[in-house]
């Protein structure tokens, strides 16, 4: 199975327990392949820098290279695409999807949430593709 993860989903499943944390063994144990840009690298950067997660430099590389680099699949998307106008920097998600061909992207984004799919890629909260994917699973 492979997703893209926006960047309030890497936090939360780096940072804090909770459902999305059950994300990160998924990825360690190769369960799931993330998917990853260097935009969206980025990102996760900048977001992992503010001030109120108060995360060292050497914390915030500690968690980059030891808890997602050696589990990602590096992807470099051959297309733009303008499909969510209100911020269009989110792109970058669903072009990393596409190029990769994921089955999901996994947001608490409201705006992301709101397209469900876009090509084949469906857009889902933690919990719906951690219950989706579990209910799979069990087949």
């Amino acid at each position: 199975m492979r997703v893209v993860l926006d960047s309030n989903v890497l936090t939360s499943a780096l940072l804090f327990s909770g459902i999305t944390s059950k994300l990160v063994p998924l990825w360690q144990r190769e369960t799931i392949t993330v998917l990853l840009s260097r935009e969206i690298l980025e990102e996760y950067l900048q977001v992992l820098a503010y001030p109120k997660f108060q995360l060292s430099e050497g914390e915030i590389k500690g968690l980059i290279e030891e808890e997602l680099l050696p589990f990602v699949q590096i992807i470099k998307p051959g297309m733009r695409v303008h499909v969510i106008k209100q911020v269009p920097s989110d792109n970058k998600f669903l072009e990393c999807a596409v190029a990769g061909r994921a089955g999901s992207v996994i947001s608490g984004d409201k705006v992301l949430l709101a397209i469900r799919h876009y090509r084949q890629v469906r857009i889902q909260t933690p919990s719906q593709f951690l219950k989706a994917f579990y209910r799979q699973k069990s087949r």
